[in-house]
């Protein structure tokens, strides 16, 4: 049971790594006020609304406002995994000791050898024993 707790935990702390080094962007795609396409690592596919910028006509141009946006999320991962242990305290570095002490010795196996008999009575004497033994001298 212990070795797959440990393996258990061992996994999630991967996962952990994995999921805090690892960036993403999730791009959402509006349409007015409403959201239409979202997507993770890609730009979001647009609802063929789009407007062109500029339209010429004769002599002046027209811009026409687009109803259509674009919002991208960008999540950044950690770079630096190393730690530097230069500046930590020594309330910190007591917190820590005590912390692994604990832990250590939070899954001591204590063996002791328990007599069962205590909780039960002695039994019942249906002969005296002491007579049946003893050799008397007549």
């Amino acid at each position: 049971m212990k070795k797959v707790v440990h393996k258990l935990i061992s996994m999630v702390m991967a996962v952990v790594v994995l999921l805090s080094t690892m960036s993403f962007t999730l791009g959402m795609h509006y349409c007015g006020d409403t959201l239409v396409d979202t997507a993770i690592f890609h730009k979001a596919k647009g609802c063929g609304m789009e407007m062109q910028k500029k339209q010429t006509l004769s002599d002046c141009a027209i811009i026409k406002k687009n109803c259509c946006s674009d919002e991208q999320l960008v999540i950044e991962g950690q770079d630096e995994l190393k730690i530097s242990y230069d500046d930590v305290s020594i309330d910190r570095q007591l917190l820590a000791t005590i912390f692994i002490y604990t832990y250590l010795h939070l899954f001591e196996v204590s063996i002791q050898k328990e007599a069962g008999f205590l909780e039960y009575p002695p039994p019942l004497i249906v002969r005296q024993i002491y007579k049946l033994d003893e050799s008397y001298l007549i």
